[in-house]
């Protein structure tokens, strides 16, 4: 499908002039539309596709993916009635991970995933302890992108 008209930003087929069997293209489309459009991911990132998997579910592909994932890697790799499809991810787009809650975010060259606040403990002065929580705190939050750097 590479030399079909696309949209820009996550290349999904678009019907041509003329084109035999219309339905395939959209079929298509609409495929990666449910997988793309509030995005969620059941664990990843994965080197080997999981051994069983139903279709509409998506994973992350990790670096060194194998088998039917390989040469995928940052890729959502989403199970469809007609085996895997891959779709290329964009700068600022947020999958959540259903494993465990998590909310990552696609930063242009990798995918983004926020660390843990850690819990103030001990300390010689509160004032330490607390300078330090809301620096993670603020670390946190340019992850996620709810604030930006500045």
């Amino acid at each position: 499908m590479s030399d079909m008209p696309c949209t820009a930003r996550f290349a999904l087929p678009l019907l041509a002039t003329a084109q035999a069997q219309k339905e395939v293209t959209h079929n298509e489309a609409l495929t990666l539309l449910d997988a793309l459009v509030h995005a969620a991911i059941e664990d990843g990132p994965l080197a080997s596709p999981p051994a069983v998997a139903v279709s509409g579910q998506c994973w992350l592909v990790a670096a060194g993916a194998v088998d039917a994932w390989a040469g995928q890697t940052g890729n959502l790799a989403i199970r469809t009635e007609g085996g895997w499809r891959f779709a290329a991810p964009r700068r600022g787009m947020r999958i959540v991970r259903l494993s465990d809650g998590a909310w990552l975010r696609y930063d242009g060259g990798g995918w983004v995933v926020p660390g843990a606040i850690p819990t103030p403990a001990g300390g010689v002065t509160i004032d330490s302890e607390a300078r330090s929580t809301i620096a993670a705190l603020i670390l946190v939050l340019r992850a996620h992108g709810l604030l930006i750097s500045g």
